[in-house]
Parts: structure tokens; sequence; C-alpha cells
């Protein structure tokens, strides 16, 4: 039976307000550490190209955006967003922490801003790149989302989803989802106590969200074109690829 999830806006920028001075701590410790072969699958499948700008929404503590630019070796511009003033707090931290010197003496700049990913602040056809990692499933209207994602791209740009998703595996599968369903949440709540159970949230969100070709498909229905998906990990995560239409100018 599916679960229906509180994606309200309130309450998912409360609940990550609430958890955001643990959340590294959680998903390296959750994840064993695997999140950071996630993100480098997603840079060397949709690498940087020449120096137009690059864009990572629902940024969090700006792990993804900071790793694009080093992959950018510090020569392309890279804007992150987020709609938690906590997280952003955190992510630029780490940003002034890690490369803040190099930004000084005249590389590429790394910017962090509060937005919503349903209405972003900039106009159309700006990025080379729009990216996402484990946070479209928080974003209350997906659809709008991918849209918006899709209008900021240059044309021909691409937008890359790092997602969970559930293992094909039917043994795995079964072992997978009582981890996350009852020993993931204990773990989290125990270490990141917060008000809002953000820890029940993940595996309800997870499993109410689409995965595989049904997101593949959601995001060609959104205008995308070329879409493909490629499961992490024994299928725990998905990174999904698209191209906005058209040629880049």
């Amino acid at each position: 039976m599916s679960v229906t999830v509180d994606k309200s806006e309130a309450r998912v920028r409360q609940m990550f307000g609430e958890i955001s001075g643990r959340y590294d701590l959680m998903n390296h410790l959750l994840s064993g550490g695997v999140d950071y072969y996630w993100r480098w699958r997603t840079i060397r499948a949709v690498a940087p190209k020449g120096t137009a700008p690059i864009l990572d929404v629902c940024t969090g503590t700006g792990d993804l955006a900071i790793a694009y630019w080093n992959a950018g070796r510090g020569q392309i511009p890279v804007m992150a967003t987020d709609f938690t003033p906590e997280m952003l707090r955190l992510a630029e931290g780490k940003r002034d922490r890690q490369m803040g010197k190099k930004i000084a003496d005249g590389a590429a700049s790394l910017t962090f801003q509060e937005a919503d990913t349903q209405h972003l602040p900039f106009e159309a056809d700006q990025f080379q790149i729009v990216s996402v990692a484990f946070g479209l499933r928080n974003v209350t209207n997906t659809e709008l989302g991918i849209k918006e994602m899709m209008r900021v791209s240059q044309p021909g740009g691409r937008v890359a989803i790092l997602e969970f998703s559930m293992p094909t595996n039917p043994l795995f599968n079964v072992v997978y989802r009582n981890y996350f369903k009852y020993v993931l949440p204990r773990i989290g709540q125990l270490l990141a106590k917060n008000k809002q159970s953000a820890y029940d949230y993940l595996p309800a969100s997870v499993s109410e969200f689409p995965y595989g070709k049904a997101l593949a498909d959601k995001l060609t229905a959104c205008g995308l074109i070329n879409v493909t998906f490629t499961p992490l990990t024994f299928g725990i995560a998905t990174l999904y690829v698209g191209q906005k239409p058209g040629t880049a100018v």
C-alpha cells in the first residue's frame, strides 16, 4: 500500500533546517560512504564542457556543487540553490574552507543562493548542466521542478538527477526495505534528533517516489530528450540524464 508523504514547502524546509548540523555525518554514515562514489559517477557521466556555468539545485550542504567546481578546475562558475537557509550557511562554510583562497585569487565563482527549485530566479537558457542530488523527491511539484531545471538549461544542455531508488534484486530488495524502514529511522533519529521525524520521512519519500523507467518517462514527458537512467550500487541510487532540445549557441 502506498503512503502519502507531506512534502509541503514549509514542512520540508523546517525538517532539513532541524537536521542540517548532522546532515553530512548522517549521509556518509548511512550510505557507508558510497555517496562519494555516486557523486563521482555523476560528474564522470555528465562532465563539464567549455566555460558556460553550472547550476546545482536542492544543493543541501553543497557537496555536488563543490564537486562540479573541482571538476571544472576552478575555471567554470557554479551556482547552487536551496530553500533551507541553515543548509546554505553550512555549504558556504565548506566553500570558504576548501576553495575560498582560490576564488579570492581569481578562480571562477561558487555562489550559493536561497531559492525554490519550483521557481528558480534565473533567466532561461543559461546553464550547460543543471544537477540535483537526492533532492528532486523533496520538491513539492516534481514536474514543475523538472521543467524549471530544463528552462534554465542552455539548448542542448544536460539535466542530471541523482536520486535514491529501490534495488531490483528480489532478495536484496527485501533486506534493504527492512533496513530502510526499521533500522535507518532509529539510527537517524538518535544521531540527528528533530521534530519532523526526518528519517521516517526518508524511507517513506523514497518508497513513494517513481524510479527507473517511471521517472525516466516523467523526464521525457516534461520535454527532455535522449533520457537515460543508470542504476548504481545494486539499484540503491539511480542516475538520470536528459538533454534540453536545441543546439547550444
